[in-house]
């Protein structure tokens, strides 16, 4: 790394949060996916002056930046190859909570399940809600378009975005969007989100917040075939009710669960429903009643009931802990976000457990089954020679299952690396070259978080899960 650069980087933000010797960039090295590459540098901002100084560096130098928030995205989109990687985990404050207007104003760095923290003592909540809202962060929601359990009902994240104070890929502050859902003009705000740090860096948040609901229910119902569990949520969406909640989780994803810590969930069914209904208590009582009858209609076994806040907490602790749950199965995972129709469920999970035994690989489904936004978790042990070669190929398959029957390639964890070569399945040279110069009306240069997301070169055999695999070989790799 030029001394030069790395001091006039200190210079900026302090000697500490500049990070450029090899073993100390290890750890930065990949996110939550299964792609690695080593930054150049790694520089970690407190203010929004802060990061323009540094990006306008960077700018000036011709250096590529890719910013990081909690590094536990799913796509590779923080994967910085040779490039200045912003690590926004210090700019952490809940400016202020707005109760009045129901807004939220945070930095990027602010934890997820922290904004709900924050908001409610004014009987407010932030309703996107990742399974790793414990640790992901705002910023890198807003970079992927985060979803969650609750977005069935409440919507993803850019349904619940204002506005945003952003850096640009020269350096400069703008303010994007207002203090409404109504601003005039072009939603640029909704244009950011989901652009996966390729369009600019947020450095101000402003969130829509919602007020807490006057009662809640919680249902687990419990099915001996994962076929009937499918069909109960096709049944459920039909009716017309849309619960807060609609998630599924199989067998094997139940074993994991309760293999790192007892939850209560059954280890002989085949497939559990875990549905939320929410709002005014009357209707809570009118649509739980419905979901409760629908579940047994379609062959569940048993349903139960959670009304205490103590035990529908110990229900949502299991499923939004399954991901980590995986690691009493094997050393690795790869998980795949793919969306069917919700009608496509049936069709879409057999297909899963054929590529299953095909790779022979176990494959765990927990997903948002409302949404039909699919997370089958690939288990693997990369220390075996080719297992990381036949998850990558299996994950592929799914994904193109998923076109083959209506879906879509992510429905929150974005392309990436993971995804950028099925681009093609869904989207023409057209939509992909409209999509390449919106991308350059905001970063001219490209110098934002590039290589991701558009396919990288007319050969399909250029893999975009390249890196990975070099790297479970044991050599030093660079995307």
């Amino acid at each position: 790394m030029d001394a030069r650069l790395v001091q006039a980087l200190r210079s900026i933000v302090g000697d500490q949060y500049v990070v450029s010797q090899r073993e100390d960039l290890w750890v930065y090295r990949h996110d939550g996916g299964v792609d690695y590459a080593w930054p150049r540098v790694v520089v970690l901002p407190a203010t929004t002056e802060e990061v323009s100084r540094v990006v306008a560096l960077a700018a000036q130098e011709g250096l590529a930046v890719v910013a990081r928030g909690a590094g536990t995205g799913l796509s590779g989109g923080a994967v910085a190859s040779d490039a200045l990687l912003l690590s926004l985990n210090r700019m952490r404050r809940v400016l202020a909570i707005d109760p009045g207007n129901l807004t939220a104003l945070v930095e990027p760095g602010v934890v997820n399940l922290d904004v709900s923290k924050a908001a409610r003592p004014y009987g407010l909540f932030y309703a996107p809600d990742p399974s790793s809202q414990k640790g992901c962060s705002i910023g890198g929601n807003v970079a992927e378009n985060a979803g969650g359990p609750h977005c069935l009902r409440y919507g993803v994240t850019t349904n619940h975005v204002l506005g945003m104070e952003v850096v640009l890929e020269d350096g400069s502050v703008v303010w994007l969007g207002g203090q409404h859902r109504d601003a005039p003009g072009y939603d640029l705000a909704g244009v950011v989100v989901g652009s996966e740090g390729m369009f600019a860096i947020a450095t101000k948040i402003l969130l829509r917040l919602l007020k807490l609901p006057e009662a809640v229910r919680t249902y687990l119902a419990i099915f001996n075939r994962m076929d009937d569990a499918s069909t109960t949520v096709s049944r459920i969406i039909a009716s017309g009710i849309v619960p807060a909640a609609l998630e599924m989780m199989d067998a094997l994803a139940i074993r994991a669960v309760e293999n790192a810590r007892r939850m209560g969930y059954p280890l002989d069914a085949e497939a559990v429903l875990l549905v939320e209904v929410d709002g005014l208590r009357e209707e809570v009582d009118e649509e739980g009643a419905e979901v409760m009858r629908l579940c047994q209609q379609n062959g569940a076994r048993e349903v139960r009931v959670a009304d205490a806040e103590e035990e529908r907490e110990r229900l949502w602790a299991g499923r939004k802990g399954a991901l980590g749950a995986l690691g009493t199965l094997a050393p690795n995972y790869l998980l795949v976000d793919g969306v069917v129709p919700p009608t496509r469920l049936p069709e879409a999970l057999r297909r899963v457990g054929e590529i299953s035994r095909k790779y022979g690989l176990p494959i765990a489904n927990v997903f948002h089954a409302g949404d039909g936004n699919l997370h089958p978790c690939i288990v693997f042990d990369e220390r075996k020679p080719g297992e990381t070669a036949r998850a990558v190929e299996a994950g592929g398959e799914i994904l193109k299952a998923c076109v083959e029957q209506g879906g879509s390639l992510s429905g929150e964890h974005g392309i990436g690396l993971e995804k950028q070569e099925y681009m093609p399945l869904v989207f023409t040279e057209q939509d992909l070259e409209a999509m390449e110069r919106l991308r350059s009306a905001f970063a001219p240069r490209g110098l934002l978080n590039p290589g991701k997301v558009f396919p990288r070169g007319s050969n399909a055999q250029e893999r975009a899960f390249r890196p990975a695999l070099a790297s479970a070989a044991g050599g030093d790799t660079w995307i």
